[in-house]
């Protein structure tokens, strides 16, 4: 059985002219949910222009209230996958069960599992045999230990190419959306030969918190970033109070693009 935590070599996932791990700082971002046609291809050319190659949208999107928006299905599939290859970008989209492994593999480069599903072993047991990248996001109330153990879920089922990604806990403290675990950037590299990348805009749930966030998750070591990007998020349909404006995420782009050469990293 192959293990997280002893295995010699850091895993480098490359998808393309994409590499996930090693120097390289990537960035992946988009906007929470996929929303229309326009709204995709405007925010896929936001983010190209500003040096990004993985974008982000969600097509199923699993919320606390069955009333809210839950995403566009298949169609914002296909849009997002449309806005990417007029870009030459990478899609990373979520995938909620096993039943919809099939229909996502379609249209998606990366695999990307919620922080509701990371314990959720039967659909990281089929991920093992999929012949894409994981992104695999930390649960609510996950230990690191948790989470490593649910990589190897994917991993011991045949797929090497996984990735992590420290998206906040939950804790007594309710200012913010969830609490930051920066020390789990460090953490998870001591232990671990895995990528580990950070969602700030999830982990924090404030717009004017994403960034500071975002420079401090690039300094303790993470191998990247996920972010939530929209041109007009008093109109989103799903997570606008922390999603970047265009500016902010531009001004983002450029600090961490300064962070990244003073600890000899790339971007």
């Amino acid at each position: 059985m192959q293990v997280v935590v002893l295995k010699k070599d850091d895993t480098i996932i490359k998808i393309k002219n994409v590499v996930i791990g090693g120097n390289e700082v990537s960035v992946i971002a988009g906007p929470c949910s996929v929303e229309s046609e326009e709204q995709i291809m405007i925010i896929a050319e936001l983010v190209n222009k500003s040096g990004v190659k993985i974008l982000r949208g969600g097509a199923f999107k699993p919320r606390s209230s069955p009333y809210s928006f839950q995403g566009l299905g298949e169609e914002g599939l296909r849009l997002l996958r449309k806005a990417a290859d007029e870009f030459g970008l990478l899609v990373i989209t979520e995938v909620l069960e096993n039943s919809m492994i099939d229909l996502v593999y379609k249209y998606t480069d990366i695999f990307q599992v919620g922080a509701r599903n990371m314990q959720n072993y039967s659909l990281l047991k089929e991920l093992g045999s999929a012949k894409k990248p994981v992104m695999l996001k930390r649960g609510l109330s996950a230990t690191v230990e948790d989470w490593l153990m649910s990589a190897e879920y994917i991993l011991s089922n045949g797929n090497s190419e996984v990735f992590l990604c420290e998206r906040g806990i939950r804790t007594f403290e309710t200012y913010t959306r969830n609490t930051f675990d920066i020390s789990a950037i460090p953490v998870v590299h001591k232990r671990s030969h895995l990528p580990v990348f950070a969602d700030p805009s999830v982990a924090t749930g404030l717009r004017d918190k994403v960034i500071p966030m975002a420079r401090a998750a690039v300094a303790a070591g993470a191998d990247g970033l996920m972010v939530e990007v929209h041109h007009d998020p008093e109109k989103a349909l799903s997570d606008g109070p922390q999603a970047l404006l265009p500016h902010q995420f531009e001004e983002m782009m450029q600090q961490i693009r300064l962070i990244a050469s003073v600890i000899g990293r790339t971007m």
